[in-house]
């Protein structure tokens, strides 16, 4: 246990790093629809899409690392200071509600935080969160499914507000969902709250329930459908059922989950309506929706179960439906000592980046020479970073949000060559954009 948790540890302290850096920029490519590009028109034309990786203008030349959410972007400098960018409906970017929406997409500092040293940031569809050096966390934006962890019915914080209830803890991570919220603390301790339909933080206290989506659509028959729909149809068909959910339970403040007390965790990640936890005993935990099979296993209770994965997990990583992770992989499958990906879930589009049955953990194709170090999902498309600082993209090639210079979807991954040359330290997936942190 101890082993692997050095491993993830040590994985990580590939991005702790970069703190050191002398200078450093943002490129961002894809969807600009929302501003998240934090790109000007003059860069992007009428459309606002950028088909290729464009440096951000208007950041600091000292940023250490960045976040993507689904709309919106953070990035944080190395004096611990916050910028944002991106959609603002809900008061995402921590410039409260009256924010022009011509001005979203032009990079500004995060106010609110000037007591905190903020050492990472975490961005997702309706909230962003920062975590100070000292372990605390604080949040912003608008959910009504208690995702900011604030309190009972507490939906809405125009400016960075301080999760209370995780005072006592060290926070070093915070994954967000559709609408729900997981945190992972120094010493392995893992609290979930928001929307826990589904049991998609797990067991917290409360009996766990089905949400309309799991219960009133045959798992089996809606597989099928998803498979053979188009990306707009499938979530039509989500977006209706969700509406179904209002009345579904809310856990309004974090809350230790159940069934992880006395076991070390070592990462996480939230998709839309599922979650992953990798423990550091070196077993993959999935939880929540499991529509599109994201959960990857065999075992269909509700509640946290392992991951039929069976490699040597070192993190993990979501997508909207689909689920990541690097893996050790015995050289019979690949180069010795290489770390390659794992992928499950949706498909629709080939965010899987390879063949076969959806629901089985398989290696994703064509990076079998190369030794990953990170990995992202986005909405129905995905992305890596090598060792080699390459970054590969495969899935849906919509709005150019695979940075290949077109629309067309890949099948498998694709090396990001308008990045050659660059010294990449950090590559992450929004929803549909994309975000490159560079070394200069």
């Amino acid at each position: 246990m101890r082993l692997l948790r050095r491993k993830v540890l040590n994985y990580v302290s590939i991005f702790c790093s970069r703190r050191s850096m002398s200078s450093s920029a943002v490129m961002s490519f894809g969807d600009g629809s929302h501003g998240a590009l934090g790109l000007p028109t003059s860069l992007t034309g009428i459309g606002g899409d950028a088909y290729e990786p464009t440096r951000v203008p208007g950041l600091p030349s000292d940023i250490t690392s960045v976040s993507a959410g689904h709309y919106h972007s953070l990035a944080v400098t190395s004096g611990g200071v916050v910028w944002a960018w991106g959609r603002n409906n809900e008061a995402q970017l921590g410039r409260g509600l009256l924010e022009p929406r011509e001005t979203w997409n032009d990079p500004r500092r995060v106010e609110g935080l000037d007591r905190v040293n903020v050492c990472a940031a975490f961005a997702s569809g309706v909230i962003s969160s920062a975590i100070g050096d000292d372990g605390s966390l604080w949040v912003w934006g608008k959910s009504k499914r208690g995702q900011l962890g604030l309190g009972k019915d507490i939906t809405e914080a125009a400016v960075p507000s301080r999760v209370k209830t995780l005072a006592g803890e060290k926070i070093v991570k915070v994954s967000f969902g559709w609408g729900h919220a997981l945190a992972q603390t120094e010493d392995g301790k893992l609290f979930g709250w928001g929307y826990s339909a589904d049991g998609r933080i797990g067991k917290v206290g409360i009996a766990l329930e089905r949400s309309p989506l799991e219960s009133n659509v045959n798992i089996s028959k809606s597989n099928q459908e998803i498979s053979s729909s188009t990306t707009e149809v499938t979530e039509k068909l989500v977006s209706e059922e969700m509406e179904k959910e209002r009345d579904m339970p809310i856990i309004w403040e974090p809350s230790l989950v159940e069934e992880l007390i006395g076991v070390e965790v070592a990462d996480i990640a939230c998709g839309f309506d599922h979650s992953l936890v990798l423990c550091c005993n070196g077993i993959v935990l999935s939880c929540g929706s499991n529509v599109y099979v994201q959960l990857g296993r065999a075992k269909q209770e509700m509640g946290m179960f392992p991951v039929d994965i069976n490699f040597c997990p070192i993190s993990i990583a979501s997508g909207l439906g689909h689920s990541l992770a690097i893996c050790e992989v015995p050289s019979s499958n690949a180069r010795g000592g290489a770390k390659s990906i794992v992928s499950w879930g949706w498909n629709q589009s080939s965010q899987l980046g390879r063949t076969g049955p959806e629901n089985i953990p398989s290696l994703v194709e064509g990076l079998e020479e190369e030794s990953v170090i990170s990995v992202s999902g986005g909405r129905v498309h995905s992305m890596a970073l090598t060792s080699k600082r390459e970054v590969w993209t495969w899935g849906c090639g919509k709005n150019g949000r695979l940075g290949l210079g077109s629309s067309s979807d890949e099948a498998e991954p694709m090396l990001v060559d308008f990045l050659e040359g660059c010294e990449i330290v950090q590559a992450v997936a929004g929803f549909d954009h994309n975000l490159v942190l560079v070394a200069e």
